[in-house]
């Protein structure tokens, strides 16, 4: 995955390049160091060699590939460079597909809360075992994992999908909701006393100085807590940022608009509340 990806991104700069569009050194770096080095640290990193082992370290990957890798890759503008470096049909194509009902539907603040919750639920019950130790599933979180969190964040890091203020609005309350739904997993993770996924067969096989099943649950529970709020809160920033963004290119509008258009306006919606 990582070599394809930085594959990918390496053809977008060649081909926005010949394009004529001179594209910033700041959002290669922060692609190829931040979200793909990221990557890189959680899968070959300590997460990722004892993610079967520690529910802690499985947990605490799960929520860094669905929350952390996706915005530090879109810290790359991997969108606005495919809007850059393509054109003609495959451009047109690109823009059907990220303005279809299912980009849209994932990109909505209302879908994240609901992957988080339903996803990280899942560790509430003995299938979180088959999560951690079959390797079907290990290659699936790996890959679905993060693709699944990239089609939750670049809709709302993409400056060229227009909204309203209002639909904007929405997103930034329904992200609050967030903050408290996706705590609930981690506090039943913590303050549960038994083991939840019945995994407890492996505690022969550990070291002597990893924790024991239940303080296991335990930390996973407080790791889980801890990334899932922190992790919401580049995304309360971002709304805001496109708040106020879009809030003046829809007031700049208005402004530009005649004596005669604000009327024609005014009586066109005085016409609804008269039907």
């Amino acid at each position: 995955m990582i070599v394809v990806a930085a594959a990918l991104y390496g053809i977008g700069l060649f081909s926005a390049r010949r394009n004529g569009t001179r594209w910033p050194a700041w959002p290669t770096v922060a692609f190829y160091v931040f979200g793909l080095g990221s990557y890189a640290w959680i899968e070959f990193g300590f997460l990722g060699t004892w993610s079967t082992e520690l529910r802690w370290a499985f947990t605490t990957r799960v929520a860094f590939l669905l929350f952390v890798v996706p915005g530090l890759l879109a810290l790359g503008r991997p969108v606005s460079l495919a809007r850059a470096a393509l054109s003609g049909t495959p451009a047109r194509v690109l823009d059907r597909i990220l303005t279809s009902w299912p980009v849209r539907l994932m990109g909505n603040a209302i879908f994240a809360p609901v992957v988080a919750l339903v996803g990280f639920c899942l560790f509430l019950t003995p299938f979180a075992a088959a999560l951690r130790l079959d390797p079907g599933w290990e290659a699936a979180i790996t890959i679905g994992v993060p693709l699944v969190g990239l089609l939750m964040v670049l809709p709302v890091t993409d400056s060229g999908l227009l909204r309203t203020s209002l639909f904007i609005t929405a997103e930034f309350m329904l992200a609050f909701v967030e903050l408290v739904l996706d705590a609930i997993p981690g506090i039943l993770l913590r303050l549960n006393e038994s083991v939840l996924d019945h995994a407890t067969a492996l505690s022969g096989a550990l070291p002597s100085w990893f924790p024991t099943a239940l303080h296991d649950q335990h930390l996973s529970g407080d790791f889980l807590w801890f990334i899932a709020e922190i992790a919401d809160i580049p995304v309360l920033i971002i709304l805001f940022l496109r708040w106020m963004h879009t809030d003046k290119r829809e007031a700049k509008q208005m402004d530009d608009l005649t004596d005669e258009q604000m009327e024609q306006l005014t009586q066109e919606h005085l016409k609804r509340f008269q039907r």
